[in-house]
């Protein structure tokens, strides 16, 4: 008794049953992701500030190859296609310019040069599909440098009759 008295306790050492079924994963459940329900698509119009589309589709890559208008600054070229409600564009940047991690960078300095422009030009861009190839010293050149030349291609594609074909 006296030893129960200075903090110790009595302590069974039987395991209580269990009362719960074992849960398993369903046969289609992937194991190793929370049941979560997949997220739907959000409802109602994009807004149109700041949103520049996306393309892969071969039939518009094949219509920018046969109709674009093109215009070439620096070390890019810019093809234009015009139609549609929105902007989209579409980067080719080649294993020349670089690793990969130097294609991403170019990558990510172009698109934030598109969205820049946007913003920036009266009106944003011309509604329609852009197409920017890049050659290999586009790697070397600044953002703000970039920017200036694609805002120049883009500005001389979008205008009425003007680009080289």
């Amino acid at each position: 008794m006296a030893e129960e008295a200075q903090g110790e306790a009595h302590i069974p050492a039987e395991q209580p049953q269990t009362s719960e079924a074992t849960r398993l994963p369903r046969a289609d459940a992937d194991p190793g992701r929370a049941g979560d329900p997949a997220n739907s698509a959000p409802e109602g119009p994009r807004s149109p500030f700041g949103l520049i589309g996306r393309f892969g589709d071969r039939a518009t890559f094949d219509a920018l190859r046969r109709d674009g208008r093109r215009a070439r600054r620096g070390p890019m070229t810019v093809t234009f296609l015009p139609g549609g409600t929105d902007v989209r564009v579409a980067y080719a940047i080649g294993r020349k310019v670089g690793p990969a991690v130097v294609r991403n960078r170019v990558r990510r300095r172009l698109r934030e040069a598109v969205r820049d422009l946007d913003r920036t030009t009266p009106g944003g861009l011309a509604c329609g599909a852009y197409l920017v190839s890049v050659r290999p010293e586009a790697a070397q050149r600044t953002y703000r440098e970039l920017r200036d030349e694609l805002g120049r291609a883009c500005a001389s594609v979008s205008a009425s009759g003007e680009g080289v074909r």
